[in-house]
């Protein structure tokens, strides 16, 4: 039996892919997309139920929602409250939103202990094995001054990107420090040499770039560069519909991250 899905955003670039996606999948099945009401017309005719929020297309589809999974990639306020919504409901949520705040992450976290949550502010296999082999790295890279920089079109809102952050909590949580207290954003002016405790955190945006996120291992006479690539929003997309299809089988208790499927 084919998994029900909702996607949310459905006609921003994400969100396109994704309805795409799931339309050419065996086992999803499309049965709602949710954009507002000045993008709906973008949509054309997908289907299925659209509706200009979540709220509303539960209504159309009471049957229907407890049982799908939703995919959303929005903002953070709106996934908040799409996440509260499907909780009530029973249906599971994938979203790989970025720019949550830490009160918003705990929201997440809390409801999640009741309901089906799945967050990655990245969806690449790719990138979260890189987090689990960073780490390794660095405690071997240990005196090395560790930097990250990241690039992504000139569209995206949030910065630095929520891989580069989640980056830079690895690499801080390897070396036993709080991120909060080592990250530097921005450096202008005589700021003086370099402390041993940082983590540098760059940020670049142009053109279309899907996105780029490169960890540097700075030692004396060498450098170490370890970079990440998407060359493509599909990749990120199969990796949503990866954890749509695991968390439709999972049960509450935890936020789920792609740690979890890996």
């Amino acid at each position: 039996m084919s998994i029900p899905v909702i996607v949310m955003g459905a006609a921003g670039r994400m969100g396109a892919t994704l309805v795409r996606l799931v339309r050419e999948s065996a086992d999803l099945r499309l049965v709602g997309v949710v954009e507002r009401k000045e993008r709906a017309a973008g949509l054309g005719d997908p289907g299925c139920p659209v509706a200009t929020d979540f709220a509303s297309l539960s209504d159309q589809g009471k049957s229907m929602v407890p049982g799908s999974v939703i995919i959303d990639f929005t903002a953070p306020a709106a996934s908040l409250e799409t996440a509260r919504a499907a909780a009530q409901m029973g249906a599971a949520h994938v979203i790989g939103t970025t720019g949550f705040s830490a009160e918003e992450r705990a929201a997440l976290e809390a409801l999640a202990v009741q309901a089906r949550i799945f967050w990655s502010p990245n969806m690449s296999v790719g990138v979260n094995v890189l987090l689990k082999v960073l780490p390794e790295l660095t405690r071997l890279l240990d005196g090395y001054d560790v930097e990250l920089s990241e690039i992504h079109h000139n569209k995206k809102k949030d910065a630095p990107s929520g891989t580069a952050l989640r980056l830079a909590e690895c690499l801080a949580e390897a070396k036993e420090w709080e991120l909060a207290d080592t990250a530097c954003y921005c450096r202008h002016g005589m700021f003086g040499e370099r402390p041993q405790r940082e983590i540098g955190i760059q940020t670049l945006r142009g053109g279309d770039v899907v996105g780029v996120h490169t960890v540097y291992y700075f030692g004396l006479g060498e450098r170490i560069e370890v970079t990440h690539q998407a060359h493509s929003r599909e990749n990120f997309a199969s990796g949503a519909l990866r954890a749509a299809r695991w968390l439709h089988g999972a049960k509450p208790g935890k936020l789920y991250s792609m740690q979890d499927i890996l």
